[in-house]
């Protein structure tokens, strides 16, 4: 009798394997994807950070500058672009131009020694700054997170299990064509 149950406990031993084999890879992507998202999170806070630091930043250079609107408008332009970005290219765009826009901006801050002299200039100036390198930070730890992801869907045989519960590729947040170039700012001298 017991050499008739050998095959089956082989079977049933076989069977389990792979149904914990599934459900650790389950789990897995399940938390490499939510890694993903909370990077992604944490970019989006440090914009929304950035975000809040700029009108504070405008309306002490518009103080000072008051006629340089068009490159005040820009950044305000750039600004709401931002904040409308849903995916992590959009914000890699909106994020590029508003870049651009503030490299502008602080040019036209050399202009203006009394604005570069001003205490609460420098103070967002500062915190600006700092936002600016987190901003880097969670750009590339999001990154190193989206990589391991998508290593991991991709790899077999993660990827069956990938599929069969769509799990899906997730963008990287790259910098836009063209970014590595430096802004021309032309102010008609």
């Amino acid at each position: 009798m017991s050499g008739k149950f050998i095959p089956w406990i082989v079977i049933g031993a076989i069977i389990l394997i792979l149904i914990f084999s599934a459900i650790g890879s389950y789990n897995r992507l399940v938390n490499l994807n939510e890694d993903v998202n909370n990077k992604l999170s944490q970019i989006d806070n440090q914009l929304q950070l950035r975000n809040d630091l700029i009108p504070n930043l405008v309306a002490t250079v518009k103080g000072f500058a008051a006629h340089e609107e068009e490159i005040l408008k820009n950044v305000s332009d750039a600004r709401a672009k931002l904040a409308g970005a849903t995916s992590p290219g959009q914000m890699a765009e909106g994020d590029a131009e508003l870049t651009g826009a503030l490299s502008r901006l602080l040019v036209v801050v050399e202009n203006y020694p009394d604005l570069k002299a001003d205490a609460n200039f420098r103070q967002l100036s500062d915190n600006l700054a700092g936002t600016e390198n987190r901003i880097s930070v969670a750009r590339r730890d999001y990154n190193e997170s989206a990589t391991q992801y998508n290593t991991a869907i991709r790899r077999f045989p993660t990827n069956i299990m990938a599929g069969i519960f769509g799990f899906e590729k997730v963008e990287y947040f790259q910098a836009q064509e063209g970014a590595e170039e430096v802004p021309k700012v032309d102010f008609g001298v």
